[in-house]
């Protein structure tokens, strides 16, 4: 595998519904062939939480929610499991001074901790990255 890169939970649900298709978002997937992407151990939880949701609302099937996450499964994305309890305080303060939720802390808190770019849609978490010194990654 080539470089590493965090991935936040707005690109990869945009892999998951055709009205939320992007350049952006496709090519990160593409880059995906040569790369490894990081994501904290939250990821799972966002991921379900969308998909279930979009079942609830019939924008999804059940059965398109399990190819979904088997596809995910089979990208190289890498689960950092973190121990929360010793990153909370630090969570907390990236929360509340870049007005982040606690989820988008958390990939900006990971990309900082192992000096990566982040591959991010969401225009908050792309000001705190940049307000961190945090690079955007480029495609």
């Amino acid at each position: 595998m080539g470089d590493f890169f965090v991935v936040d939970n707005s690109v990869v649900m945009s892999w998951c519904f055709k009205d939320e298709a992007n350049q952006y978002a496709d090519s990160v997937l593409d880059r995906l062939t040569d790369a490894t992407a990081l994501v904290p151990s939250i990821w799972a939880l966002e991921v379900i939480n969308v998909l279930v949701v979009a079942e609830r609302r019939k924008r999804i099937s059940e059965a398109d929610s399990v190819r979904f996450t088997t596809l995910l499964s089979q990208l190289p994305i890498v689960v950092e499991y973190e121990r929360v309890e010793l990153i909370m305080k630090d969570l907390l303060s990236l929360a509340r001074f870049h007005s982040l939720s606690s989820y988008d802390a958390s990939y900006l808190d990971l990309a900082m901790r192992k000096a990566l770019p982040i591959a991010t849609l969401d225009n908050r978490l792309i000001e705190a990255a940049t307000a961190a010194d945090v690079k955007i990654l480029q495609i």
